[in-house]
This record gives structure tokens, C-alpha cells and sequence, in this order.
């Protein structure tokens, strides 16, 4: 089928589903969607359905929606690879000859390392009194609900996997009890694309587990419920991500860090923290699940900006 036969709505659901066939993460395919929606939405807006009259002038004229919408430059810059992605999935199936989405410039981003707590701050979060709110909790709303004293045991471990792991959050929620290898401690994770790797825990986590285990247990039997998850919400159900970003999210803000804190916050903390602490960058590598090294020599940028920081603040030199 050529693109002249093909409709826009109907190529993007041919294309999701390939990407399903392949096994890809459920977060890469939502990610995708979202994305692509965006453009059947603007197909819908000028009259144009099919993928023939597509070109690298409509795919321009898109992406002036896009900023005229007000969606940032990384917005943009994510419509335009999951376009290209599109296309090049078209080209491979035979329905397209050229992929006009490779004639668009990418939007140019700014390039900001993302800002990582410090060890010191890094404790403060764990070192917290579940009953205290804050002002900040009680303008939250469904925030402060999801950060209680009964469950602070939840939230504790939560902030042991995430940051004692380095984790992702689509991982921490999809883990089960059968996964815990508690007496060699060691925990297996499946990643992206369904890659399993076996990740180890320290003291942190194993105390967490203690303390959070039991009060799991009463929670199933007050809701007469059984669970294969590790991480329960109050009635008994599997976390989700959306709630571990809440939770994270509301006790950042109780120790006086940004709101801006997120579950992938504490992934950056774990690489960060074990690269100034000596860890070789394959072994960092390997933790974190990434399939290429340069995914994780990003930390090394990271690392280098924590050290030119000292060296100004500490060289008489330097001042």
C-alpha cells in the first residue's frame, strides 16, 4: 500500500502496533500516541488526510502549531522524532518512499544539565516525621493524601529503590514480591523492551523492606485482598507511577527541596553520587539498565560540573 492510499490515522495505528509486535514498553507507545495525536489533530484542522499530501512545508506548518499552542521547544523537538519514527517505520513497510520529517530541523534546545540533590540533601529526604505537614502538603490536596503517617513505611522504601537502586519508576511499580532475592540481596528488574537484570540492594533497602512488609500484610487483610505487587497503594491496589511521582514529589518539598523533584531525579542522584564517590562508569552502566555507554557518560558531565563547583568554592586560586 502506497502512502497515496494510506490515511495519516490509519498509518499512526499501524505504526503503534508494530511497536507493541516489538515488545516495546507500554510508556514508549503512550509516549508515541500522545505525540502523533497531535499531528491527526492538525491533519483533522487543515482538511488533509492522507499521508500523499505530506511534506516537509505541512510538517513546518505543524510545528508553528505546536509553538503557537505555547508547547515548549522539547515539546516540539519530540513531535518531530516521533514523526520521523513514523516514517521511517513507513519506509521499512513499503509505504513510503522519502521521509519528508528528515528535512525539518530540530528546534535547537538548550542545553541544561539537570540539577541533582546533593548527598546531604539526599539524607535530609530520608530523615523526615510523617506527621508533620507541611503548608505546601495541605495546598496539595490529593498530594498530601498520598503521603500519610500510617503508610510512611511505603514511602520510605520507595525512596530506597529509586535512589539505593537507581531505578526508574515504571520499573519500582512493576516489581512483584518473587522478585526479591532478599537473602543474597538482590532484586530483578525488568527494564525497557523487557530486558531482566539483576540489581543489588544495601542496608537501606533491607531495613525498608522490614519495616514496610508487615504494615503491607495489614493492609491486604483490612481490604481482604491478596497482591503479587510489592508497592500497594491503601486499598490494596498495585501502585502507579502517577502516585510514586506524587509521593516522591510531596516529600522532596517536606525536606525543602524543589517540587521540581521527580522519581527520575533520584535515578540521576544514584549514577551522580556513585560516579564522585569512585564507581567505574560500566558498572553505573549496568545498574541503571542502560544499552549504551553513552547514555551514561551524561553523569560525567554531571560529575565534572559538581567538581568545578569545589574547585571554585574551595582553591584560593580559583577566587
Amino acid at each position: 500500500m502506497s502512502t497515496r492510499n494510506l490515511s495519516i490515522a490509519r498509518a499512526i495505528e499501524l505504526f503503534l502496533g508494530s511497536l507493541r509486535q516489538r515488545n516495546a514498553s507500554p510508556n514508549t507507545v503512550t509516549a508515541y500516541r500522545k505525540d502523533l495525536s497531535k499531528f491527526v489533530a492538525y491533519a483533522e484542522q487543515t482538511s488533509t488526510t492522507s499521508l500523499a499530501a505530506v511534506d516537509h512545508i505541512y510538517i513546518r506548518g505543524f510545528l508553528s502549531e505546536l509553538y503557537a499552542a505555547g508547547l515548549s521547544k522539547t515539546s516540539v523537538a519530540r513531535a518531530l522524532a516521533a514523526l520521523r519514527s513514523l516514517y521511517r517505520w513507513l519506509g521499512r513497510e513499503g509505504h513510503a518512499q522519502q521521509n519528508p520529517a528528515a528535512l525539518v530541523a530540530t528546534p535547537r534546545l538548550p542545553k541544561k544539565l539537570p540539577r541533582v540533590p546533593t548527598i546531604e540533601e539526599m539524607s535530609g529526604m530520608f530523615q523526615q516525621n510523617p506527621s508533620a505537614a507541611t503548608p505546601r502538603d495541605q495546598s496539595e490536596g490529593k498530594l498530601a493524601s498520598e503521603v500519610t503517617g500510617s503508610f510512611h513505611e511505603r514511602d520510605l522504601l520507595i525512596l530506597e529503590l529509586l535512589y539505593g537502586c537507581g531505578i526508574r519508576n515504571s520499573e519500582l511499580v512493576g516489581i512483584g514480591l518473587d522478585d526479591l532475592r532478599r537473602s543474597s540481596e538482590l532484586i530483578l528488574i525488568r527494564g525497557k523492551g523487557r530486558k531482566e537484570r539483576l540489581v543489588p540492594f544495601g542496608e537501606g533497602v533491607t531495613s525498608a523492606l522490614g519495616k514496610y512488609l508487615p504494615v503491607r500484610q495489614r493492609v491486604l487483610a483490612t481490604r481482604r485482598k491478596t497482591s503479587s505487587a510489592l508497592l500497594i497503594n491503601q486499598r490494596g491496589g498495585r501502585l502507579t507511577t502517577r502516585s510514586v511521582g506524587r509521593i516522591v514529589k510531596a516529600l522532596a518539598v517536606r525536606s525543602g527541596l524543589s517540587p521540581d523533584v521527580h522519581p527520575h531525579t533520584l535515578r540521576h542522584a544514584f549514577g551522580t553520587h556513585m560516579l564522585e564517590e569512585g564507581a567505574d562508569l560500566r558498572a553505573i552502566q549496568e545498574l541503571l539498565g542502560h544499552e549504551r555507554l553513552s547514555t551514561t557518560q551524561r553523569y560525567t558531565q554531571l560529575s565534572v560540573k559538581h567538581v568545578m563547583q569545589v574547585y571554585d568554592e574551595t582553591h584560593p586560586r580559583a577566587k
